[in-house]
C-alpha cells in the first residue's frame, strides 16, 4: 500500500512539477507495475491461506464433535434432538468459516496497515498524520457498538436454524403418520411458519450488517475528506501555520493516496464483523455440547475384533440415579457373571434392566460402586457388541450396514456373519442380495429382518460380550423364534451374553435368569425350573 502510494505520488510530482516525460519515468512505472502485481499476489495468498486454515479448523472441529458425541453415547445425548445435532455439525461449524478465513486475517491487517501508514504520513506531515490518528478510533467504536446488536441477533438466528432442523426432521420422519391422519397440510403450514421465522431473523442480521456498513462508510468518507481539505488548502496557500507551509505536491499526494488505504482495512474489518457475530452465535450452540461431561476413554475410538471366548463380569454395590439423584435406577447391585454364561435380565419395564446394560456398554457410569469386566473397567469398543430394541439402519446396502461394526471386513467375512444371523435367508430373495440398497431407518425390511441385520453386525465384531436390550420386543412369535435361532448361531463362540427381556422364549433360551425390580436384584436363578 505505502510503496504503491509513494510511487504514484513520485510519478505525478515528477511529471507535473518537473515536467519529466515518459522515458524519464519508465523505471518508476516498472517499479509501480511490480508493486501492484506483488500486492495482488499477496491479497490472493491471504485469501487462499485463510480459506485453507478455516477448512482445516472446521475439519478438526467436526472430528472433535464426532469423537465427543461418540464418547457421550446415546444415553447422554438422549435429551438432544438429532436434527439439532446434525445442524451443529453442519450449519454451526460452517458458521465458523468466515471468522477464521476472513475476520482474523483482517484483524491483523487492520492493526498493522494503519500503523504503517501513520508512520509513513508522520514522516511527511505530522498534522495530517494526527488527523488520521484521531479519526481512526471512530470506526472501531461504532463497529463495536453495532456489533453488540449484531451478535445478539446472530445468536437468535443460530438458535432458530437449530430448532428448524429438528422441526423439519420430525415432520419428515413422521410423514407416514401425518398422511394416515390427513395432517400433512397442517404440518406443511407449520414448517412454512418456522421457515418464515428463520427468514425474519436472517433479515434482521442483514439489516444490522447494512446499517453498520453505512455508518462506517460515512465516517471513513468524512475522515478522508478532512485529510483532502487539509492537503488542498495547504497546497494552494490558504493554511499558513504548522507544517502546512512545507507541504509539497509529492507529500500531499502521498498522504492523500494513503488516506483511503488507511481506513480500508478498518472498513473491511467492519464488513467481516458479521462473520465474528455468526461464529459467536454458533459457539453458543457448540460449546454446551463440547462441555458436556464425557467418561474418560483409555482406548482410541476404533472398533477392532476382540479375542474369542467370554468375559467375567462383576458388579459391586452399584448405584445409579437420574435427574440429579431424584430418581433411582439401580440400588446396591451385586452380581458375578462367569465367562460364557447366557444371562437373561427379567423384570417389568423401568426396573433397571436397560440401565445395567448401559453400564456395561459404557453409555453411563455408576454414581457409586464398581463395574468390572475381566477385572478392569468396561472397554465397550473392544469388548462389547450391542443390539437394541430398534436397531438403526442407514441408507446404504445391507453389506454396508453390517460392516459398520468392522469397516475393514472383507466380503467373505460379511457373508459368513450374515449367514449365521439369518440375513441371507431373506437377502437371497432381494434383487441384489447383500448389495440391495435400504431406505433410511431400514425402510424395506420388517422388524425381525432388521434385528437379524443388527445381529449380523454384532457377529462381525466377534466380541466376547454381547448386550441385547429387548431384541424381540414387538415381534410376532415366528419372527422371535427366527431371531433367537440367529442369535444362537451368530453369538461368538463362548461369548458372555446378557439379554434384557420378559418374553418366556428368551428366558427359556438363557442359562440363568436374573430378576430385577425397582433397581434391585430380587431373584437370581441358575436354571429355568428355579426361575419358574
Amino acid at each position: 500500500m505505502i510503496a504503491q502510494a509513494g510511487l504514484l505520488a513520485f510519478i505525478l510530482d515528477r511529471a507535473i512539477t518537473h515536467g519529466d516525460g515518459l522515458s524519464a519515468l519508465t523505471g518508476a512505472f516498472a517499479w509501480l507495475a511490480l508493486v501492484m502485481g506483488l500486492r495482488a499476489a499477496l491479497n490472493w495468498s491471504r485469501e487462499t491461506l485463510g480459506q485453507a486454515a478455516a477448512l482445516s479448523i472446521q475439519s478438526r472441529l467436526r472430528d472433535e464433535l464426532f469423537a465427543h458425541m461418540a464418547a457421550l453415547g446415546p444415553v447422554r445425548l438422549a435429551n438432544r434432538h438429532s436434527g439439532s445435532l446434525s445442524s451443529a455439525i453442519v450449519e454451526q461449524v460452517e458458521g465458523m468459516n468466515g471468522y477464521y478465513a476472513r475476520y482474523l486475517p483482517q484483524m491483523a491487517v487492520s492493526l498493522l496497515a494503519p500503523l504503517g501508514i501513520f508512520i509513513a504520513a508522520l514522516t511527511q506531515d505530522w498534522l495530517a498524520a494526527l488527523i488520521l490518528l484521531f479519526t481512526a478510533p471512530l470506526i472501531p467504536f461504532f463497529m463495536a457498538l453495532l456489533g453488540m446488536g449484531a451478535e445478539q441477533v446472530s445468536r437468535r438466528q443460530q438458535e432458530t436454524v437449530s430448532r428448524l432442523g429438528g422441526h423439519f426432521l420430525d415432520r419428515l420422519q413422521g410423514l407416514t403418520t401425518l398422511r394416515l391422519f390427513n395432517a400433512q397440510e397442517r404440518a406443511a403450514r407449520e414448517v412454512a411458519e418456522a421457515a418464515d421465522g428463520y427468514r425474519v431473523t436472517t433479515m434482521k442480521v442483514l439489516r444490522v450488517a447494512f446499517l453498520s456498513s453505512a455508518v462506517l462508510e460515512f465516517f471513513s468518507a468524512v475522515a478522508i475528506a478532512l485529510v483532502a481539505m487539509y492537503v488542498g488548502f495547504a497546497l494552494i496557500g490558504y493554511l499558513q501555520w504548522g507544517p502546512a507551509t512545507q507541504l509539497t505536491l509529492f507529500s500531499g499526494l502521498f498522504i492523500l493516496l494513503m488516506a483511503p488505504d488507511f481506513f480500508q482495512p478498518l472498513r473491511q474489518l467492519a464488513l467481516h464483523y458479521h462473520d465474528r457475530a455468526a461464529a459467536l452465535g454458533a459457539a453458543q450452540t457448540l460449546l454446551p455440547l463440547l462441555r458436556q461431561q464425557a467418561p474418560p476413554t483409555s482406548t482410541p475410538p476404533t472398533p477392532t475384533p476382540s479375542r474369542p471366548g467370554g468375559v467375567s463380569i462383576r458388579f459391586r454395590d452399584v448405584h445409579v440415579g437420574f435427574d440429579e439423584g431424584r430418581r433411582t435406577a439401580l440400588s446396591g447391585i451385586n452380581l458375578d457373571i462367569r465367562p460364557g454364561e447366557r444371562v437373561a435380565l427379567a423384570g417389568p419395564s423401568g426396573a433397571g434392566k436397560s440401565t445395567l446394560l448401559h453400564l456395561l456398554a459404557g453409555f453411563i457410569e455408576p454414581d457409586q460402586g464398581q463395574v468390572s469386566v475381566d477385572g478392569a473397567a468396561p472397554d465397550p469398543l473392544r469388548q462389547a457388541a450391542w443390539v437394541g430394541q430398534r436397531p438403526h439402519l442407514f441408507t446404504g446396502t445391507l453389506a454396508d450396514n453390517i460392516r459398520l461394526s468392522r469397516p475393514d471386513a472383507d466380503q467373505a467375512t460379511v457373508i459368513r456373519a450374515a449367514t449365521d444371523a439369518g440375513v441371507m435367508a431373506f437377502a437371497d430373495r432381494l434383487p441384489q442380495g447383500l448389495e440391495t440398497v435400504l431406505g433410511e431407518r431400514g425402510r424395506g425390511l420388517s422388524g425381525g429382518q432388521a434385528q437379524r441385520v443388527a445381529l449380523a453386525r454384532a457377529a462381525l465384531k466377534q466380541a466376547p460380550l454381547w448386550l441385547l436390550d429387548e431384541p424381540t420386543a414387538g415381534l410376532d412369535p415366528e419372527a422371535e423364534a427366527l431371531v433367537l435361532e440367529a442369535l444362537e448361531r451368530s453369538a461368538t463362540a463362548g461369548a458372555t451374553v446378557l439379554i434384557a427381556s420378559h418374553h418366556p422364549r428368551v428366558l427359556a433360551w438363557a442359562d440363568r435368569v436374573i430378576t430385577i425390580q425397582d433397581g434391585r436384584v430380587v431373584h437370581d436363578a441358575g436354571d429355568i425350573g428355579e426361575s419358574a
